[in-house]
């Protein structure tokens, strides 16, 4: 995802009193939160029947998708590389175009994702980019 969030903002839950996030990474605050985020967000996509399509082109279980996801908002945030250490380059179209994404997909994660912000309490001006930065990535993954 070329267009990640910017910095300058408050501070997060991992950064010092009085100092702003040195990265996003640090303003969601750190591997906690941001497994938390994508715990929930998969949790959603399991369970709410308005995300159905989305989960329609997912494996059975979850679990690597969880991961990977994990692995990659880690690094595109500014903090550990984890999945580029494990996979390289991301190449996210590349990655994604076996699977049909359309504009039910993308709204679907979208609004996955979107919902899991707000119930993980992220705060609201990084919300705010974060769904800027994801809808510009979801809309170049579609592919139908």
């Amino acid at each position: 995802m070329s267009d990640s969030p910017e910095t300058g903002a408050p501070r997060g839950a991992g950064t010092p009193a009085g100092a702003a996030p040195a990265t996003p990474f640090e303003w969601v605050g750190g591997e906690e939160a941001v497994r938390r985020l994508v715990d929930r967000f998969y949790d959603l996509m399991d369970v709410e029947p308005r995300y159905a399509q989305l989960r329609a082109i997912h494996p059975t279980t979850l679990d690597g998708s969880r991961d990977k996801l994990f692995w990659f908002l880690c690094g595109w945030l500014g903090g550990p590389d984890h999945f580029v250490e494990r996979f390289g380059h991301p190449r996210l179209r590349a990655r994604h175009l076996p699977y049909r994404i359309g504009i039910a997909e993308r709204d679907q994660w979208m609004s996955a994702m979107t919902q899991a912000m707000a119930e993980c309490e992220l705060d609201v001006e990084l919300q705010r980019r974060l769904a800027a930065s994801f809808a510009h990535t979801a809309d170049w993954m579609r592919n139908v």
